[in-house]
């Protein structure tokens, strides 16, 4: 039997997170690459620590005098990355840290699995299983704890960068334990929050009056209440931020980037990868097809699970879990899944519209539970497919 009430905890991080700052740079760059062909292939990893960051992995373009021009554009690229995050501290400052470009040509060992022939459909980028998950207890169907995370996050953000917060630095962390009674969520037991300050005077009280209120505003009202406990900057002084305080790297937060361990996962990274590459593709299209499920009122919390072998367009296996919530059995939803939505790698790139300089934005503050927008970002959170799923069970 399902428990009711508990308490769960979720964490995110803010854009000027050591590791999210290579999520971003990944995506940056593979945002570029697209701008040039929306069929490139990019995988790019990145590494920062204090003073440097390094960029390696493969991309390919069809024109290789473009290939070598889009190479030099890396570094440009990588500053204006850090400068729009924030970072102009002495020893990790967009202006003067060192970037090593490691990038070369993509594999043709790869690229004749996934490419696609006369003989041959166009094959997943690599093997794997991929977990999509939505739940009806917040509005963007996302589980409380790791979509309020991001929210306070991003709201701190806001005012960093519009200047009514100046003495707050880019690197943050934020963690939520929420209680749930009755299955849905009602209230906050703790509230953790460490955030990077640029004057060294101000102590753990002094952060926590300039955050509390940002905090109170976002969260719903009456879920903080007298018994929560704050932990704002509970170590102290947090002055040293970004890759100078701590190394970072490109994938280290799959668990942010997703539902805040309240669902599986199943281990790819997102950041920096084209959308051949099913890691990424099929996550999102796995989260597309969770979120319509329940908003098509087949079930009130959908785990959907998809797998791939390198080089196989279609996938090998789909699974879903309505956890004792649906209103239709699995085995009609893994049917109606199959037959609304083409699930090959080049089915998901068509039906989402993915081949687009979309993905810098998602690598902070959560791939999921974001709002669609006009130039197709985010459109896996649509919930256009809810009516064509009814009507296929």
């Amino acid at each position: 039997m399902t428990r009711e009430n508990y308490t769960f905890t979720s964490e995110s991080v803010s854009e000027g997170h050591p590791d999210k700052v290579c999520d971003q740079i990944s995506d940056a760059i593979l945002d570029a690459f697209l701008s040039e062909e929306p069929e490139a292939r990019v995988a790019c990893e990145t590494f920062a620590t204090t003073n440097r960051v390094v960029i390696g992995g493969e991309v390919g373009l069809s024109d290789q005098a473009k290939l070598k021009e889009y190479l030099e554009k890396t570094d440009a690229i990588v500053r204006d990355c850090i400068k729009g995050i924030g970072y102009e501290q002495d020893k990790f400052h967009h202006e003067t840290v060192e970037i090593t470009n490691l990038l070369h040509e993509q594999s043709a060992h790869i690229a004749q699995g996934v490419d696609a022939s006369a003989d041959k459909d166009e094959g997943a980028g690599d093997q794997g299983i991929m977990f999509g998950y939505a739940v009806n207890e917040t509005e963007a169907l996302m589980p409380a704890p790791i979509q309020y995370s991001h929210a306070i996050l991003r709201r701190l953000a806001e005012v960093r960068k519009n200047g009514t917060e100046p003495a707050l630095g880019p690197d943050a962390k934020s963690q939520l334990s929420v209680v749930y009674e009755g299955g849905k969520p009602v209230g906050v037991s703790s509230i953790v929050l460490s955030t990077q300050h640029l004057d060294e005077n101000l102590t753990s009280d002094d952060v926590r009056a300039i955050v509390e209120p940002y905090i109170r505003e976002t969260l719903p009202e009456g879920w903080v209440s007298a018994a929560t406990e704050w932990h704002v900057n509970p170590t102290g002084k947090f002055v040293i931020g970004g890759p100078d305080g701590d190394a970072g790297l490109t994938g280290r937060k799959i668990i942010v980037d997703t539902y805040g361990g309240a669902a599986p996962h199943g281990g790819g990274a997102f950041s920096g990868k084209d959308p051949t590459k099913v890691d990424r593709s099929a996550a999102y299209a796995a989260r597309y097809l969770a979120k319509n499920i329940v908003a098509a009122g087949m079930a009130d919390r959908c785990t959907l699970q998809l797998s791939y072998a390198i080089g196989v367009a279609k996938p090998l296996s789909i699974y879903a879990d309505t956890h004792g919530t649906g209103q239709v059995h699995e085995s009609e939803i893994e049917k109606a899944v199959a037959a609304c939505m083409d699930l090959t790698p080049q089915g998901i790139r068509t039906h989402l519209g993915l081949n687009k300089p979309v993905y810098q934005r998602t690598a902070a503050y959560g791939h999921f539970g974001r709002t669609p927008t006009d130039d197709g970002g985010f459109s896996w959170e649509r919930t256009d497919l809810a009516e064509a799923l009814k009507k296929a069970v």
